[in-house]
């Protein structure tokens, strides 16, 4: 391939994100309010944390809330397992990956992406809350990006709420411990994460900070402060 060739590939990938965009804000443009909730695609169905992210999706299905999983196995498809139960909204927002990302049958909505970025901007652009369950590098990446977009006021502050103490509580050490003595992170940074073990908890911590007319009318339909 010469490089006029390349430049002209990668003029016309940008249509195909374009497309992207296009294609997943239609399909969930009505979904909100909504709670995205993550955790490891390996996370078995007998377990403890699979057990538990399909009762607090069930949960939230209940209180009126679309579920927002990423699509595939282990936690998102107890999420989209839960909302099914429950007879609300279940939505997998899919991304093609060498392995792990199978479309679990517990969608609703499914949306496929190609992109990452793509994909990680519907996560936030329709959510009024995060709950992440234990998880890998995927999962840390989306606690991780929510937590910055927050602290330097891309999006509207929602919950990040945290499942399983004894999963987080090392790496909540290592921030207060490390970070924040270090200097590197504000002591009042803490205050954007929520950690528990109780979904009655997890639950009130998504309901009691959902405010409908702020969130539809705060500059944005969805978390985005700078639309």
């Amino acid at each position: 391939m010469d490089r006029q060739q390349y430049r002209s590939m990668e003029s016309w990938r940008i249509f195909r994100i374009m497309a992207e965009f296009v294609d997943a804000l239609e399909l969930l443009r009505d979904v909100q309010p909504a709670v995205s909730i993550f955790g490891s695609a390996r996370t078995k169905a007998n377990t403890k944390y699979y057990q538990m992210a399909r009762k607090l999706a069930a949960r939230l299905s209940r209180d009126g809330f679309s579920v927002i999983s990423g699509g595939g196995p282990g936690i998102m498809e107890a999420a989209n397992r839960g909302a099914r139960d429950a007879r609300g909204r279940s939505i997998g927002l899919n991304i093609e990956l060498p392995m792990e990302q199978d479309p679990n049958k517990f969608q609703d909505i499914s949306v496929n992406f190609r992109y990452f970025f793509v994909r990680k901007f519907m996560f936030v652009k329709f959510a009024s809350a995060y709950v992440i369950f234990p998880g890998g590098f995927g999962t840390l990446d989306e606690l991780f990006e929510s937590l910055t977009l927050i602290q330097t006021d891309k999006i509207k502050a929602f919950p990040v709420v945290l499942i399983g103490s004894e999963f987080w509580g090392g790496l909540l050490d290592f921030i207060q411990d490390t970070m924040i003595a270090e200097g590197t992170v504000s002591p009042h940074d803490m205050d954007l994460l929520y950690l528990t073990d109780d979904l009655d908890e997890a639950a009130e911590i998504v309901r009691s900070s959902y405010d409908e007319k702020s969130f539809l009318t705060n500059g944005m339909r969805g978390a985005l402060l700078d639309e």
